[in-house]
């Protein structure tokens, strides 16, 4: 009796695991919903979106809006612009939103402004009811206001300052900014004339030109101290050299001379010279010692 309600149990599971199964691989509810928005679309081709791993409600839904809104859209066109990546769903509210407003928007343009990135229900959108923007409160001045000829006439003395060749003419001579900047009309196309301009007085700035010259002057000076810093150390160096040199030179005549005893004593023991000639030799030595003290103090004898 067990083995008997065991094995309908069983087969009652399997069963509705292939129902599921099926009903994942085969969506019924959107079929029907096709069927009944009179849009043709086949069982076989639903299946076959699931296998292509597209999702069919999001081709099935468009399809039926886009069909009641009478557009001419096929299931192969919105398949595509979804794997492509694109927005279905979007692109036909906005080819809908076109149609009522009577804008020439085809699926291939609204597909393209889709997949660019932009959002192609707005775009129709703004087309139908413009944005308005509200920019901040502009002033502006026209060319006949007073601001103009105040900018004319600086501009026109900034002008002629610049065309003098030294300060020294603009200072001694102003009256010349005033005629140069009059007779170039700078109140023609304005609501007022000037009669004369005034210069109460110039101000000499900060020479520019002298300043720069100073300062290459200051670099050159530290560039000629630098460069004569770096002889004095090699001709300070090549000095301690000298003298190094004039060291070892005396050290090596007092080991020349040093040597001097030995070579006697070697000939006195080897017989190459004898008594009398060492005592002559000495002899010749104290005599030309005498001679040079005598030499080196005159008013002196020994």
């Amino acid at each position: 009796m067990e083995t008997l309600l065991v094995v309908p149990v069983f087969t009652i599971a399997v069963a509705l695991f292939a129902v599921l199964i099926l009903l994942h691989f085969v969506p019924m509810g959107l079929w029907i919903s096709a069927l009944a928005a009179d849009v043709s679309i086949s069982l076989f081709n639903l299946v076959g979106m699931r296998f292509r791993r597209v999702e069919p409600r999001m081709i099935v839904i468009p399809l039926i809006k886009g069909t009641k809104a009478g557009l001419g859209l096929n299931v192969n066109q919105l398949e595509a612009h979804y794997l492509a990546g694109g927005n279905v769903d979007n692109v036909v509210d906005a080819l809908i939103a076109a149609h009522r407003a009577q804008i020439d928007l085809t699926f291939e343009q609204a597909a393209a402004i889709d997949l660019a990135g932009r959002n192609v229900l707005e775009a129709v959108q703004m087309s139908v009811n413009p944005k308005v923007i509200e920019t901040p409160t502009i002033s502006a001045v026209a060319k006949n206001g007073e601001a103009t000829i105040i900018a004319r006439v600086g501009e026109g003395i900034v002008t002629t300052v610049g065309s003098s060749e030294k300060h020294t003419d603009v200072l001694e001579n102003p009256d010349h900014i005033s005629r140069t900047v009059l007779g170039k009309g700078l109140d023609s196309g304005t609501a007022f004339e000037i009669l004369s301009i005034d210069i109460a007085d110039v101000d000499v700035g900060r020479n520019i030109g002298a300043q720069l010259q100073t300062d290459q002057a200051e670099a050159d000076k530290e560039i000629a101290q630098a460069r004569a810093e770096e002889r004095r150390a090699m001709a300070v160096a090549q000095e301690q050299e000298m003298r190094a040199y004039t060291q070892e030179m005396q050290a090596k005549v007092v080991e020349a001379q040093a040597e001097v005893p030995k070579a006697m004593a070697d000939a006195l023991r080897s017989g190459r010279l004898g008594v009398m000639d060492y005592y002559s030799m000495k002899n010749i030595a104290a005599d030309t010692e005498m001679r040079e003290n005598i030499a080196g103090n005159p008013g002196q004898t020994k």
